[in-house]
């Protein structure tokens, strides 16, 4: 692994020699979208820059303008704004689950689509466990536009990414510009301020520097400061007569509270004392567990750590025409990752005495352990069995590296070279505790049991140090190295009004690592000489019978497509590809043999899909349709359930994305229908023929806007229609609108003022749950879009 980390650096070197050398013409970020869109330039899984009305994939680009409007309260929020893309973001500010066009979402995360920052990926796998790639990345007022391309053309444009690339383009300064600006929570815990400025410092050298900061509760009552920390990013450039060469920086540390699934009613309503929309079981009375951590030594977990990434980020990006029409460009970045998910999920909800007599025997009873009312009796109200998903993320960092060559023959022919590594760390430690907790939201306290016999059963509320409902699944630690090589070729041409592109990749890697699991001992954890209940059976870590990772893989992908200019205004296209997605931490315990091997079926996915599609351009007007059919192999883990996946999905639809503006207005909005069912399953075949859980026959995002001399005004709709919560097809989730309102009034020149609504009309709207069908107590535990939240933002724009 040392050794591909050195050719890593030598391969990026070796390519900024080349291109400071040779010189070259910069390769411009995307241009701001005509009023139509469809003229649009995009870099994003394209070989060259092109016009999305030129281009035989399905590619958007939003700007960052485009994307305030939709209010966004955090980054997969954003990403409803997008054709074909279903973001349920209602983890907080990560762990959002994303699918595209019908592709599955059988665990968590973004597996078949890549998410990436200035062409590189965040994370080369989308749904690492704990570790999704929106966790380590923020919107803000330093991205200038956000590309997408989905469908089969992404095969062979990124590693791992079959379905789709969503891509944050940075501004590099190319104006003389800059804003301030702050936002403040009218009816929740917020503020925040964003900034950024760019310009150049001489002819040919500029630069670009912003980020943000910000503090608060956030949307829902946690009881403490949950959101606290911010980003910063810079980049420098050096224009030369051919070309560019810039480097970067960013820095993020953030704390952000992550929502898991919380009880309610299985028809979205909420538990008396617990609301859904706003309530969370976060709670200032518990913010501290113990546990031994992933060296077996006694630790202290801090749950107001929430999601908390650690990123540090150094990259570079080239790019110079050469001699004979070459063209090289180059793009490098190391990343080193840490941080902590540390989160609440109630693993049951029951009444009070059910629990107790579960872990204490017939008779027992719970009080409560602190707040106010310490030490008197619960009674038989509802309660939380609570598992605290307690992560440290010890190194999740990565080097990635991607080299293209091109040599253009004509202006309608060209040839694509290109090589693709990464090496991708994912080393973390599952410290997972076990609580007694009341249902209700607004500070919960935590309860202690007591037996029959007045033994008591828990300390402070935890009554076991580790998931013994779970079969103490979840004490784990794991070292590993996920190495990706990935050569790839394109050819583009174009006779007359048709353009045709074939393309290409090999993925190859390797991973080598170990992983341990469970093993419980006696140990005195509060030090009081005293050995306790809870101290008698305590979860750690096997280290001493480590099981190791040592297993290759490879697949092919493949790419054609043709884009036929019908006229100016006119263009049809067509496209065929075949992708693949190599499988990374959700193989270990289970899929991984006791040599370290893994059967060639559990270590890639693959992925067929065939596009046809027309993009139409009126004067003021513009239409841009898919229909998609998408054949996907699925081999997956889910840590709360603690089930495997192996399964195939069929998925067929129709996407439409559209603009229209007329005088004043401008309307913008995309749908995608999508018919999808499960055609096989090696380990449940009751379920062939059913629709994937949480996938809608229909998404939607619409948004209209009025301006006028000193503003604009709109209203943005981002909906589903109904969809199953699990797989068995028994408990259905009603659909729902979410509307989001907005105001926005120039006070001067470079001054505005704006205010957003989030869910104006407080919405309920349900994106997953842990039961596939209705309990005899009717609760389910599920997430919500957030209710209703207002906020002000004030900006000051300079030049």
């Amino acid at each position: 692994m040392t050794t591909h980390k050195h050719a890593l650096y030598t391969l990026s070197a070796l390519a900024l020699a080349i291109s400071h050398n040779l010189y070259a013409e910069e390769q411009q970020a995307p241009q701001e979208a005509k009023k139509t869109g469809l003229e649009t330039i995009v870099v994003t899984g394209v070989p060259r820059r092109t016009t999305i009305m030129a281009s035989s994939s399905s590619v958007s680009s939003v700007s960052l303008a485009e994307i305030e409007v939709s209010t966004p309260r955090s980054t997969a929020e954003a990403f409803r704004t997008i054709p074909g893309v279903r973001s349920e973001s209602t983890g907080g500010e990560g762990n959002a689950n994303i699918a595209v066009r019908g592709l599955p979402v059988a665990s968590g995360g973004a597996k078949f689509l890549q998410l990436q920052e200035d062409g590189l990926p965040v994370m080369q796998f989308g749904d690492i466990a704990f570790g999704n790639a929106d966790i380590f990345m923020r919107l803000d007022s330093t991205v200038q536009s956000v590309e997408s391309i989905r469908g089969g053309s992404a095969s062979t444009a990124a590693s791992d990414a079959p379905g789709g690339i969503i891509n944050f383009i940075s501004k590099t300064g190319e104006n003389e510009s800059g804003s301030v600006s702050t936002t403040v929570g009218l009816d929740y815990d917020s503020i925040r301020t964003d900034f950024e400025y760019g310009t150049y410092l001489s002819d040919s050298v500029r630069y670009h520097i912003g980020g943000f900061i910000r503090q608060g509760e956030g949307p829902r009552e946690t009881g403490y400061t949950s959101n606290k920390g911010g980003q910063i990013k810079a980049n420098l450039t050096k224009e030369f007569d051919t070309g560019y060469v810039r480097v970067y920086f960013k820095h993020l540390d953030d704390k952000s509270v992550g929502y898991l699934p919380m009880p309610m009613y299985s028809n979205g309503d909420s538990i008396p004392g617990f609301d859904a929309q706003s309530d969370t079981p976060h709670s200032a009375l518990f913010t501290q567990t113990l546990r031994l951590n992933g060296d077996n030594q006694i630790s202290t977990g801090d749950m107001t750590n929430g999601m908390n990434p650690e990123v540090t980020s150094l990259g570079f990006e080239a790019a110079f025409d050469l001699e004979n029409d070459w063209r090289i460009e180059n793009r490098f970045r190391k990343s080193s990752v840490s941080g902590n998910f540390i989160s609440l999920i109630p693993a049951e909800v029951a009444s009070a005495s059910s629990i107790a007599s579960s872990i204490a025997g017939d008779g027992a009873s719970v009080i409560y352990a602190n707040g106010g009312s310490a030490g008197q009796n619960y009674g038989d109200n509802l309660a939380m069995r609570i598992h605290t998903f307690d992560v440290t993320l010890n190194d999740m960092g990565s080097i990635v590296n991607d080299l293209k060559l091109t040599k253009s023959f004509s202006d309608d022919t060209s040839v694509t070279f290109g090589y693709f590594a990464s090496s991708q760390s994912i080393d973390m430690s599952w410290l997972w505790n076990s609580y007694v907790m009341e249902l209700k939201g607004d500070n919960a306290a935590l309860l202690d049991v007591v037996a029959a016999n007045g033994d008591n059963y828990s300390e402070n509320g935890l009554y076991a140090y580790g998931t013994p409902y779970w079969g103490n699944c979840c004490q784990r630690n794991y070292d590993t190295e996920y190495e990706t090589r990935a050569p790839y070729i394109n050819v583009a041409t174009k006779f007359g009004d048709l353009s045709i592109d074939a393309s290409a990749r090999y993925d190859s890697g390797e991973a080598r690592g170990n992983y341990a699991g469970a093993v419980t001992s006696t140990v005195d954890m509060n030090n009081d000489g005293v050995i306790s209940i809870p101290e008698q059976n305590v979860a750690g870590i096997d280290n001493a019978n480590p099981s190791i990772v040592n297993y290759d893989w490879n697949y092919s992908s493949y790419s054609v497509g043709a884009n036929y200019q019908i006229d100016p205004s006119f263009a049809t296209f067509a496209r065929l590809s075949k992708g693949g997605r190599a499988n990374a931490d959700r193989l270990l315990f289970g899929k991984v043999q006791a040599d370290g091997s893994v059967a060639k079926e559990d270590a890639i996915d693959e992925v067929n899909q065939y596009e046809i599609g027309v993009k139409k351009r009126f004067d003021s007007l513009s239409i841009f349709a898919t229909a998609f059919y998408a054949e996907t192999e699925e081999q997956n883990f889910e840590a709360t359930s603690q089930k495997f996946f192996d399964r195939e999905y069929e998925a067929k639809g129709i996407e439409i994305e559209s603009t229209y503006f007329i005088d004043a207005w401008d309307f913008r909005g995309n749908l995608t229908w999508t018919d999808a069912e499960i055609a096989k399953d090696a380990l449940s075949p009751e379920l062939v023929g059913n629709t994937p859980r949480r996938q809608a026959d229909l998404i939607y995002s619409l948004m209209a806007r009025y301006n006028f001399d000193k503003g604009s005004a709109g209203l943005s709709f981002i909906g589903t229609t109904d969809a199953y919560a699990q797989d068995n097809n028994d408990l259905k989730f009603d659909g729902y609108t979410q509307v989001n309102g907005f105001v926005s009034y120039d006070l001067s020149e470079n001054l505005n003022l704006s205010l957003n609504v989030n869910n104006l009309f407080d919405t309920v709207g349900i994106t997953e749950a842990e039961e596939g069908s209705v309990p005899d107590n009717d609760i389910i535990r599920a997430r919500t879009i957030n209710g209703r939240t207002t906020s002000l933002t004030l900006k000051y724009l300079f030049n």
